[in-house]
């Protein structure tokens, strides 16, 4: 499991038990974070393989995922489960991402200091051999997946507008139903 998706141990002990069930109901797993405090919060993240979630697909990833940790029992305390979406300003963890948000702007933040730095924020140029290309103001630059610690997509007007338009563009398809007839009187 790589650290992008999981950071801790607990969090990649997590994320080998959740895995499994999430890929087998035809989600991936996004992101997996157990955050402490009085009652801890387990956060999932997951999407369909093309992008894209609703709101009872993550009530029935939260069902099985219940089940699942209650057997295998891995978090001592009680917590609190919370399954969504990555959203708009998603997080970038895995390599294919930040192909298929080329063209994006994005923040990154490497694990090590890289030229003398470690946050970078540019536009996504994709990937060319295991190198994430993001453009910067001086140019365009790689930097290995691996030495990635954090990204995410930053909320631009024209990420939302394209996020809205692949949203509307997923709705439901209402050709698949019967047209609902008005009962009244009729006509002469």
């Amino acid at each position: 499991m790589n650290q992008m998706i999981a950071k801790t141990g607990m969090d990649k002990r997590i994320a080998e038990i959740v895995a499994p069930v999430i890929e087998d109901m035809g989600f991936e797993l996004i992101r997996l974070r157990l955050q402490g405090g009085e009652t801890p919060l387990l956060q999932i993240m997951a999407e369909r393989p093309g992008g894209g979630i609703h709101v009872d697909e993550c009530a029935e990833i939260s069902t099985a995922v219940s089940a699942v940790l209650d057997v295998e029992d891995p978090i001592s305390d009680q917590y609190t489960l919370e399954v969504g979406s990555p959203g708009i300003d998603r997080p970038l963890t895995r390599l294919k991402d930040f192909d298929t948000y080329e063209g994006y702007e994005a923040k990154i933040e490497t694990a090590e200091m890289i030229d003398g730095r470690k946050r970078f924020r540019g536009v996504l140029a994709g990937v060319e051999n295991g190198e994430v290309l993001i453009n910067l103001d001086e140019g365009t630059i790689g930097l290995q997946f691996d030495w990635l610690a954090d990204a995410k997509l930053v909320m631009t007007d024209e990420l939302v507008r394209e996020m809205l338009k692949a949203r509307k563009a997923s709705a439901i398809d209402e050709t698949k139903y019967d047209d609902i007839e008005a009962e009244g009187p009729e006509e002469e």
